[in-house]
């Protein structure tokens, strides 16, 4: 005698969508806006650890292009001293990690020299004057983020 389980078919996954209640238009309005602001959270406490960790922009009013453009500054004031140390110890006669030396080739050609990416012809004017926040005492708008002692 057939068991009438036998005859059954195993429940896939889309008849467990068939059981689930579907959310309405409100609650989906609701997880979006949810989503979006954790999102922005993640997005404000990236921004936050980066005025933590580069020199200058602690304490300064919170603007994402300052942070940036300080941030890209910084990392460019690093990578030319990293540069400049390398060419110092191979001038001695000292053998460099590739390791080391890797991270110079990995960026696009001249952006040490051009001053990085707020040099770039497309964010200039005809004076080729870089674009700047407005507010600051600095002419063009705001200041160059404070660099430690002996540097830039």
């Amino acid at each position: 005698m057939a068991s009438s389980s036998a005859s059954q078919k195993p429940a896939s996954p889309m008849d467990d969508d068939k059981d689930k209640p579907r959310l309405t238009e409100k609650e989906k309005k609701a997880n979006h806006i949810a989503s979006e602001q954790k999102r922005r959270q993640a997005i404000r406490e990236g921004f936050d650890r980066l005025t933590e960790l580069v020199p200058g922009l602690a304490g300064q009013a919170r603007s994402e292009g300052i942070v940036l453009n300080g941030t890209v500054e910084y990392i460019r004031k690093v990578m030319l001293e990293r540069r400049a140390m390398i060419e110092a110890l191979e001038a001695r006669g000292a053998t460099v990690d590739a390791d080391l030396k890797s991270s110079l080739e990995m960026l696009p050609a001249g952006w040490l020299e051009a001053g990085g990416y707020g040099d770039s012809p497309a964010h200039s004017d005809n004076n080729g004057d870089r674009h700047r926040a407005e507010g600051s005492g600095s002419p063009g708008g705001a200041s160059e983020p404070d660099l430690p002692e002996g540097a830039g």
